[in-house]
């Protein structure tokens, strides 16, 4: 009874006040960003991220590219182009080159990139989905190791409290100097660790239930809803009104925190869908009260909007595709302050793309 009181409070909260605003519009801006320096190319990208100067960071993958792309540095050369980019790269919102660094070279470094978020001091948390990552790293913005999470290496499982287990996404709650971790592709929950000190603070699974590492049935539409969180546990974003919302990506659904673990709701898209799932990842738009969530699906490749206070689409951007504003394996998105969004692709899309908003948000 007490955690249905819980429930209803929390959602009466979470029922927000219709938008004031019109439901977002965008053109893609196909010149985004300007050409590489120094003959690099992309290979998949795993994250994208914007900072407080609303400068656009990527994560890419070098080992991604295959060898007629990074031609140029074989020996002997295959061909005339290309070399492979740092993996995390710095952009303004014209697209200029700022910096890049960090790679396979570099020590330590995870087993394959994946997630990336550049917090409100300017540190860049950087995490990894291969077997050996089990810990998630802080550098400074030019790339100098400030901390580390765990350590690589194998998991320890959903409820080690020392140890990662491939985390796909970070998000930092500045204010509460708290750090929030989908992990992932190895375990089954978020995980909170202190943003200073790396301290363990709590973790959850799916309702707010202690998570497990129980073998799970192969998902099935018309099946029972999981009572634990699917591989991947893709994204865990936290809105300035204290909900966080986790990417459920294989059971196609969201569902939404109390920051303490507190569980509220969930909504499912596309329901049937199977393979990769439906639900990558998700960021808000940057009115003053969030109004919509901004989310994409690799499996269906669409950006829909929702709106945050239901969980409803009222519009969608995209469709399966290679041109400019269409998708292929839709991995990652995040919004500037000015309603710019930018998402990158992995698989062989291995690109970011721009989104303009035909209106600024309120």
């Amino acid at each position: 009874m007490r955690r249905m009181i819980w429930a209803v409070l929390a959602l009466m909260t979470l029922a927000l006040p219709a938008a004031a605003q019109p439901v977002p519009q965008f053109t893609v801006d196909p010149f985004w960003p300007k050409p590489l320096p120094n003959n690099w190319i992309f290979g998949q990208v795993a994250s994208v991220a914007v900072d407080s100067k609303d400068h656009v960071w990527v994560l890419q993958r070098p080992r991604s590219l295959s060898e007629d792309e990074k031609g140029a540095t074989l020996k002997p050369p295959r061909n005339n182009c290309c070399v492979p980019a740092p993996s995390v790269m710095e952009f303004d919102a014209d697209g200029n080159f700022i910096q890049g660094w960090g790679g396979p070279s570099n020590n330590p470094w995870v087993g394959r990139e994946h997630g990336l978020y550049v917090d409100k001091k300017g540190f860049v948390w950087l995490s990894g989905n291969a077997d050996i990552d089990s810990a998630l790293f802080k550098y400074s913005p030019d790339g100098k190791l400030v901390l580390t999470i765990g350590k690589l290496g194998p998991t320890g499982g959903s409820n080690d409290t020392t140890l990662l287990g491939k985390p796909a996404d970070i998000q930092v709650d500045d204010a509460a100097n708290e750090v929030y971790v989908a992990d992932g592709y190895g375990n089954r929950r978020v995980i909170v660790f202190d943003s200073e000190t790396g301290a363990y603070k709590r973790h959850w699974g799916a309702y707010g239930h202690k998570p497990n590492d129980d073998k799970q049935s192969k998902y099935d539409p018309a099946a029972a809803v999981s009572q634990q969180f699917g591989n991947p546990v893709h994204c865990a974003k936290v809105s300035k009104d204290g909900f966080v919302y986790v990417c459920d990506r294989t059971n196609n659904r969201i569902q939404v925190f109390k920051k303490d673990g507190t569980y509220v709701t969930e909504w499912f898209y596309d329901k049937a869908t199977l393979g990769n799932g439906a639900v990558w990842d998700l960021n808000f738009w940057p009115d003053a009260k969030q109004s919509y969530l901004l989310n994409v699906d690799g499996e269906n490749n669409v950006m829909r909007i929702l709106n945050r206070a239901d969980g409803k689409v009222v519009g969608t951007v995209g469709r399966s595709g290679r041109y400019a504003g269409q998708f292929h394996w839709v991995h990652t998105i995040a919004v500037d302050s000015k309603g710019n969004v930018y998402t990158g692709e992995v698989d062989n899309a291995e690109r970011v793309q721009k989104f303009k908003p035909a209106a600024a948000p309120n």
